[in-house]
């Protein structure tokens, strides 16, 4: 007669606690609302007519797929994420969602926004959404993340290709303008995450997470950040210096720029650790501004330039 071992067999199933709030912060809808503002912009500078529709379908499947994107990283990061004050109290790490089953929700978000994309507007699209999803997770997440300290430089690339997706849902191709647009938010991502880095240090060093700080020290990490916020400049004011963007944008951006630019050298300068640490919270802070106010004169560019016609001929 076999004998059954009542502790190695679990006869009562788990019942999820989870919440519906537990699942839209697997989102990352922090993440989401920037994605979907650059992706706005990036589809409003794209030429010729796309049906409200198709408008409407291409920034829900890219804002879902970010949020699979989300969904997985935090999946793939429960235990990193226990062990940072920033991250502790996301679901996994409170036990509300088990890591299968933010893993699943996130294939699955992952898998329709990539197919309905691909089915209803263009499979450039899907492909490149899909591609995105891919590098955030794949290359990001799991090959660099935790293993080089150049995680945010390479990985940036992911977070920045939105709008050249949404330029590809209109045209089915990529031209220059969405490649500007990624190029500002690629070398736009170091200086954010690196000022977040020098005050979150001790978060990163606990988890083990190799971020510049950490591993080049905080000296250095301050002369990255000049140096990136410096081309960032440039790069920011390229659609206007190559021509495709008015006088307006190139001021706001240089205005910006010099912003951006006055709170990295004060980061450079305050080496004493209290004054360090509301320079690097400032510069984090404005670097959120920069690129949304960047982002938003574009847009304006656009929806005026779409109005003058009509307001000229009435």
């Amino acid at each position: 007669m076999s004998v059954l071992d009542h502790n190695a067999i679990d006869i009562n199933p788990r019942i999820s606690e989870a919440e519906v709030g537990d699942y839209i912060a697997l989102l990352k809808p922090r993440v989401m609302s920037l994605v979907i503002f650059t992706a706005l912009v990036g589809m409003a500078m794209a030429p010729g007519h796309f049906h409200p529709v198709l408008a409407i379908t291409s920034l829900l499947c890219i804002a879902v797929g970010a949020g699979a994107s989300g969904a997985l990283n935090m999946a793939l990061e429960g235990d990193i994420d226990a062990k940072m004050s920033r991250t502790a109290n996301r679901p996994i790490p409170r036990g509300r969602i088990t890591r299968p089953e933010a893993m699943t929700f996130g294939m699955t978000l992952a898998f329709f926004s990539v197919m309905t994309l691909g089915i209803l507007v263009n499979w450039i699209a899907g492909a490149l959404l899909a591609f995105t999803i891919f590098f955030y997770v794949v290359i990001y997440t799991i090959g660099l993340k935790r293993w080089t300290a150049q995680n945010i430089v390479i990985g940036g690339a992911a977070g920045a290709l939105p709008p050249v997706v949404a330029w590809a849902a209109v045209t089915g191709t990529v031209d220059v303008e969405p490649l500007l647009l990624f190029a500002i938010i690629f070398f736009w991502t170091p200086p954010h995450f690196w000022a977040l880095a020098l005050f979150r240090s001790d978060d990163y060093a606990r988890a083990g997470i190799p971020m510049l700080p950490n591993v080049a020290g905080p000296d250095a990490t301050r002369l990255q950040i000049l140096l990136y916020t410096i081309v960032l400049i440039a790069v920011a004011a390229a659609p206007w210096a190559l021509g495709y963007f008015d006088a307006i944008y190139g001021i706001v951006s240089l205005i910006l720029g010099a912003g951006m630019l006055g709170f990295a050298i004060n980061v450079y300068i305050r080496r004493e650790r209290s004054q360090s640490l509301r320079a690097t919270r400032k510069l984090f802070a404005f670097s959120i501004l920069y690129l949304f106010a960047l982002f938003a004169t574009l847009l304006a560019e656009v929806v005026f330039r779409a109005l003058a016609p009509m307001v000229g001929g009435a």
